[in-house]
């Protein structure tokens, strides 16, 4: 019966990639806004070779198409091609049963090959896969039928989530200490009969003993090799259970067909033993995986299940998924915070190591932030939830972490590639060294003894681990020290830096500018003048808005109207019905006289950021503002600069300011009062002189820079746009973490080269070792367990890696 379902399923699969997709698919279309969008949507879709009809829904912002042949990447290409995009979302599932690249390749054409699917990614150190699909084009059932149908098992797991234990595991836990127990005797055989042939058990003894390890401890293997026969394709578990059984079989024809008297040369304990050492390097393998995924493990286990709100008043706890927005959440002692929130009510000390990395706890009043997994200290305090589950900054971080380790790198799709010719070629190897023994005399067992070690000793699983294991303890080890990788693409790159560009303000500098000078003109007395540029800055979240409006605390301000920001100029609003600019003077007031700009030249030169006052256009005074610079800066600034890393000042700063605070740190190159357009631009021209680029910012301003680098690093506590665009993105405010995030970079890229190297030598090397005959066919199931463990260890000396900084703690 079980047969039957395997083959209907196959069926299924086959029709499905012979389609490539189902009859109708609905597609969720963004950026539709009248009827014109749904008229090149429609003729869009209906364009590409496959597509029967395509029918648009505007209201419903919605594509029903009729395919013949299409599949879902070339939909989407085509609608962004037409100045729109499909909506996507991402699926995560747990895979059980991949044990090699191989294995990872045809759980992606699995994937791909099912409705909606736009892309694919399996990662083996993870045991996970992750899916892009059309949003509402498939339901998740026909993702799992599609991993089922190719030999696997799999499961759903929530966004950045743990993976659920694998259905076999239970069931599987004794297999490696039964085999063990089984396969000593033999293995004491072999060594013995080192010192004298004649030390030699009966064969039935060594038939009673390899026989359960052979056929019950090795089931995986059968089972695994059993799916992949049906699915048409071959992987490790094809060549340990072709070489078991061949072993095993081989020494049930000799003992059976062997005359009275005469003892002939068994290999049971070549079968029990390559299972049981395959069984421990697995063993062992998935200990190192496990460790080198453990920095995901302990961010999600830093997420309380429950959380305890005021419901009507009523204090009641809840599953975390019920908070929402704007929920009063209570905090007692000892508890971490649920989601990320303000404190409303009662003080406190929290624990937020987590984000900022500081050992000691933080003082927090009522109105400040508290990020959610912060400990509270020792009062009851209450929270307003302002970003609940995914939004908060631990679950950000959390998918931050999982995105980058699921990630594949081009090296890795390379490596896919050799894997998936890499079984079937060894299977030929091995047939071809059963065929060259025997034309060349040699004796059946001695030939068969070759072909088995061929089998046993090739290593794709070391190929398929190579990448992924480094990826998952590099970018773990990362996230440790609060260096958040986007992906593998932004790893690479980061290896490859050797120019930073720095932004000032909230980069190196604390963020947190406090106002030092105030000069009026004519009569107007200082405190007015405050006072009305903080009435203006009431709307504004900028840095210095907040430090004007923090100056004049305790003092009246007016309401504004129209409050409008100019990205990179300043702000505008109506007081009293005039319209007031502050900020450069080329946005405040264009036509100041020159005494009035020899004034703020002065005052910049003393190293102040100098905003303008103008009402109506006219002139009204000048207020410097000064920002010290972080304490790690200047270090931040040597450690780049020993790398041998060239770095730059770019800031929208008046040039004097500029220079003033990079002499301070120690940079030479200063490009000052920048717009945000001109950042982008100055970032590109670098880049057209053959230098790898790296911008640093914070704030909305710094996004088009951010996103123009090839590397673009946020500052932790930034703006969200900065950290969208960025590929990496510093949690704790440290200008230090720079150097290492590029350091981490460069370690995991070498780890890669140097697993890829060692899996690539392994094979190279030890496949014609074996078909010379050179390796009994136990002591190749060992070297293979070896090849596979030794590339996840090595992997898994990322784990310890640390910044320079706290090496040195």
């Amino acid at each position: 019966m079980k047969d039957i379902v395997s083959q209907d399923l196959d069926q299924r699969a086959e029709s499905r990639g012979a389609a490539h997709a189902p009859a109708e698919l609905s597609i969720s279309v963004a950026g539709m806004t009248c009827a014109g969008c749904a008229g090149r949507v429609e003729r869009a879709l209906e364009a590409l070779p496959g597509v029967a009809s395509a029918q648009v829904n505007l209201a419903l912002e919605r594509a029903d198409v009729r395919l013949t042949s299409a599949r879902a990447p070339e939909l989407a290409e085509a609608l962004r091609a037409a100045g729109f995009a499909a909506r996507e979302e991402r699926v995560t599932l747990a895979i059980d049963g991949m044990t090699c690249a191989s294995c990872a390749g045809r759980v992606e054409r699995a994937l791909v090959g099912a409705p909606g699917v736009v892309a694919a990614e399996a990662n083996l150190a993870l045991d996970r896969a992750e899916v892009r699909r059309l949003r509402g084009a498939a339901d998740d059932a026909e993702l799992l039928a599609a991993v089922r149908a190719a030999g696997y098992e799999a499961a759903l797991i929530g966004e950045a989530a743990p993976a659920p234990d694998a259905p076999h595991a239970g069931a599987e836990r004794w297999d490696l200490p039964l085999a063990a127990v089984l396969t000593a005797p033999l293995l004491a055989q072999m060594i013995a009969m080192q010192i004298d042939p004649a030390w030699r058990m009966p064969g039935w003894a060594e038939l009673i003993l390899a026989t359960p390890v052979f056929a019950w401890c090795g089931r995986r293997f059968h089972r695994g090799a059993l799916a992949a026969a049906r699915a048409r394709t071959a992987n490790m578990d094809t060549l340990v259970s072709m070489g078991t059984t061949a072993a095993w079989g081989f020494s049930v024809w000799l003992l059976l067909s062997a005359h009275a008297g005469h003892a002939p040369h068994l290999y049971f304990e070549a079968a029990a033993v390559i299972v049981t050492l395959v069984l421990a390097g697995k063993a062992l393998e998935s200990r190192a995986k496990r460790a080198a995924s453990a920095a995901l493990r302990e961010l999600m286990a830093l997420r309380p299940d429950r959380a305890r709100i005021l419901r009507a008043g009523q204090e009641v706890e809840v599953p975390l998924a019920e908070v929402c927005v704007g929920d009063m959440v209570i905090l007692r002692p000892g508890e971490r915070a649920p989601v990320d929130g303000t404190l409303v009510r009662g003080e406190s000390e929290f624990d937020e190591s987590l984000v900022t990395g500081e050992p000691l706890p933080v003082p927090r009043l009522i109105g400040e932030a508290v990020p959610a997994g912060a400990v509270n200290g020792t009062g009851l305090v209450r929270l307003r939830a302002d970003r609940v589950g995914r939004d908060t900054t631990l679950a950000r971080i959390a998918e931050l972490v999982a995105r980058a380790q699921t990630g594949k790198a081009p090296v890795q799709r390379l490596v896919d590639r050799i894997a998936s010719v890499f079984v079937p070629a060894v299977l030929a190897i091995a047939v071809l060294t059963l065929a060259g023994w025997l034309a060349a005399g040699a004796p059946l067992d001695a030939a068969v003894s070759a072909a088995i070690s061929v089998l046993v000793i090739a290593c794709p699983c070391a190929l398929g681990l190579a990448t992924p294991t480094a990826l998952v303890a590099g970018t773990g080890a990362a996230a440790r020290a609060g260096i958040l990788i986007k992906d593998i693409v932004t790893l690479e790159r980061a290896a490859r830096i050797d120019a930073v560009i720095f932004d000032k303000t909230g980069t190196l500098t604390l963020g947190k500018p406090e106002v030092t000078e105030i000069r009026p003109l004519a009569d107007l007395p200082p405190d007015a003048l405050l006072r009305l540029a903080a009435s203006v800055q009431r709307g504004s979240e900028h840095p210095l808005g907040r430090a004007l409006v923090a100056a004049a605390q305790g003092q009246p301000l007016s309401e504004p109207e129209a409050f409008r920001a100019v990205v990179g100029a300043g702000v505008e609003a109506r007081i009293d019905g005039a319209l007031v600019r502050i900020g450069r003077q080329d946005f405040a007031a264009p036509a100041a006289a020159a005494p009035l700009q020899a004034q703020a030249a002065q005052m910049a030169g003393a190293g102040g950021t100098v905003v303008w006052v103008a009402r109506a256009g006219t002139p009204l005074g000048l207020i410097a503002l000064s920002d010290a610079p972080r304490a790690d800066a200047a270090e931040a600034v040597a450690a780049l600069r020993r790398r041998g890393v060239a770095v730059s000042l770019l800031t929208g700063d008046a040039e004097p300011a500029a220079r003033a605070m990079a002499a301070r740190l120690g940079i030479a190159d200063v490009t000052a009062g920048v717009r945000p357009e001109g950042k982008a631009v100055a970032v590109q021209a670098l880049i057209a002189r053959g230098r790898r680029v790296a911008m640093v910012g914070d704030g909305i301003n710094d996004a088009p820079a951010l996103a123009a680098a090839d590397l673009g690093i946020a500052m932790g506590g930034g703006a969200d746009a900065a950290m969208e665009v960025a590929g990496v993105t510093l949690a704790r405010p440290r200008p230090t973490l720079v150097a290492a995030a590029l350091d981490v970079a460069g370690a995991t890229s070498a780890k890669i080269r140097q697993n890829l190297f060692w899996a690539f030598a392994w094979n190279t090397l030890c496949i014609p070792v074996a078909a010379a005959g050179l390796l009994d066919p136990a002591v190749a199931g060992a070297a293979m367990a070896l090849s596979s463990v030794s590339v996840v260890g090595n992997s898994l000396l990322l784990t310890r890696w640390k910044p320079v900084q706290e090496r040195a703690r």
